[in-house]
């Protein structure tokens, strides 16, 4: 059974995330309810199935510009509290889409109920809650960007948006580009019409038997759909397939710091769960609104303080490694029920199925082919990925799916592979390299860090630093493609808006290695050895 750490919860967070309550729509999961049981049934209100149908097609999900990535100076003092409005920014999309998707049949009736009862309730919300955060910024002396108060209004996306685009691509107040059209009810790269309709049965309280496809796909009925996946045996290899979300690159090579510095921290055979995150919502319970599995560091929820990471356990052999490494957990959804299915960030916010351990975690650093590496400072958070890249765009993307015995043949980014027996699924992330020498951690989480550049070089004075390479090998039973559908899918958790998108990958990481330790990766990296 897993755990969702949870200590130190006073009464007020209780009452902070009692509004996810609204996201337990029946079954566990985001219900796309029984509209799609029979063509010619009418509901009792009149409605045809078809054109419930209709009305589920037109829109899929809700995009929200990110404010948090455009807060890019604000004053230390204010950063709680910024923090938590924006989390409470999340956590008003995540509403938004679930009644989006349980009110299909009132859409299908008022082709204004998405706008009127939906997106423009959403919008004053969320104008609400970015002027909070000028007031938390102007109150403590920081300039507030007037630009930001733009970025209330959200827009639509519907089901012929084109996922290759990362679903970021819209004109005229969300209506899709005629590129995203599909082609015989599937489009190529993105979601299906009618979010691709289940084989061989009725839909049971928004999951069906095999895992198979319903409403707008997958288990949850928030995805992933058959276009999200594609036959690893297929695929041509090469240089096409680093073009979206490859952002992180190797920054070793055969030159500068050659060595390596490996830490065995384990898989999560212990179940180190929870929906926090402690780098983009400090004290808010259900900030990532998905399951992480944790490695290295026990004590990381979102209540932890530095000084309690600091003092940890940790998983990793080397006791001098008390660092945080996290990551969204991978599911099969094959109609299993796992222990977080009626719990927020779980099975009420659509991240259903079976939890799927790794079968190997690689954590290794390595050097820079430009130079040496300098010590990362204690605390240092990266976060690399964007877990909200579907709505977003590839800006922070930074994915890498593939299999074994494929991997220097085929790097995914916008889709999940299929893997032939006897090989397994392996999700790879490169880690930022170039940090600005002065903080641990920047308004946006990202701004402090950088990648290196093609030959190893790190601009606008920042200094190379051992760059964090994780390597997660999983035994996945392959999903099968059927008549546009997809069986017994896999996919990583998500923000529920973002339709488990394999684009939206992700990882964290933040350092507590003690200074010794990091010294001797310091002096391996940089003298061409290979420890561990």
């Amino acid at each position: 059974m897993g755990r969702n750490t949870r200590k130190r919860r006073s009464s007020m967070a209780g009452k902070a995330i009692a509004a996810s309550a609204a996201l337990a729509l029946g079954g566990g999961g985001l219900i796309w309810a029984n509209f799609y049981a029979s063509a010619h049934e009418s509901n009792s209100n009149g409605w045809s199935q078809n054109q419930t149908k209709a009305a589920a097609a037109q829109v899929a999900t809700i995009s929200c510009p990110d404010v948090g990535q455009k807060l890019t100076n604000v004053p230390q003092n204010a950063r709680q509290g910024v923090a938590t409005e924006v989390a409470n920014l999340d956590k008003q999309i995540t509403e938004a889409y679930a009644r989006l998707a349980s009110t299909r049949q009132a859409q299908a009736g008022d082709p204004g109920f998405v706008q009127n009862a939906i997106v423009g309730p959403l919008k004053e919300k969320r104008a609400a809650t970015i002027d909070r955060i000028r007031i938390d910024i102007q109150r403590v002396g920081g300039q507030f960007n007037s630009s930001l108060s733009q970025l209330a209004a959200c827009t639509t996306q519907n089901a012929q948006t084109n996922a290759g685009n990362a679903g970021g691509q819209q004109n005229n107040g969300g209506q899709q580009q005629n590129g995203g059209q599909q082609q015989g009810g599937q489009q190529n790269g993105g979601q299906q019409q009618n979010g691709g309709q289940q084989q061989g049965g009725q839909q049971n309280g928004g999951q069906n038997n095999g895992g198979q496809q319903q409403g707008n796909g997958g288990q949850g009925g928030n995805g992933p759909v058959a276009a999200d996946f594609v036959d690893i045996t297929k695929v041509q290899g090469g240089s096409a397939q680093l073009g979206v979300g490859a952002n992180g690159l190797p920054a070793n090579g055969n030159s500068g710091s050659r060595g390596s510095f490996t830490t065995k921290c384990g898989t999560n055979a212990n179940k180190n769960h929870n929906t926090d995150n402690v780098i983009v919502a400090p004290g808010v319970a259900n900030g990532a609104h998905h399951l992480h599995d944790y490695v290295g560091n026990q004590s990381n929820d979102a209540f932890a303080s530095d000084q309690e990471l600091a003092a940890a356990q940790t998983t990793c052999q080397n006791q001098g490694d008390k660092s945080s490494y996290f990551w969204p957990v991978l599911r099969l959804q094959n109609g299993t029920q796992d222990f977080d299915q009626n719990a927020d960030g779980g099975g009420k916010e659509g991240n259903v199925g079976k939890i799927l351990q790794a079968s190997q975690a690689q954590i290794k650093f390595v050097g820079n082919k430009k130079g040496n590496v300098v010590a990362m400072p204690t605390a240092l958070r990266i976060i690399t990925g964007d877990a909200k890249a579907f709505v977003n765009g590839n800006a922070n993307a930074n994915v890498n799916w593939s299999c074994t015995g494929f991997e220097n043949k085929v790097q995914l980014h916008d889709k999940y592979p299929i893997c032939p027996q006897g090989s397994q699924v392996v999700r790879t992330t490169d880690f930022q390299s170039c940090w600005d020498g002065q903080n641990i951690d920047s308004a946006n989480h990202r701004t402090h860090v950088a990648f290196a550049a093609a030959d190893g070089s790190c601009a606008n004075g920042f200094k190379a630093i051992p760059q964090l390479q994780v390597r997660l090998v999983y035994n996945v039973p392959a999903p099968k493609l059927q008549n546009g559908t997809v069986v017994n899918p896999y996919a990583v958790d998500t923000f529920p808006e973002n339709l488990h998108k394999p684009i939206t990958d992700h990882n964290d990481f933040i350092n507590f290695f003690s200074q010794n330790t990091m010294n001797q990766m310091v002096n391996c990296i940089n003298t061409g050895k290979k420890c561990q």
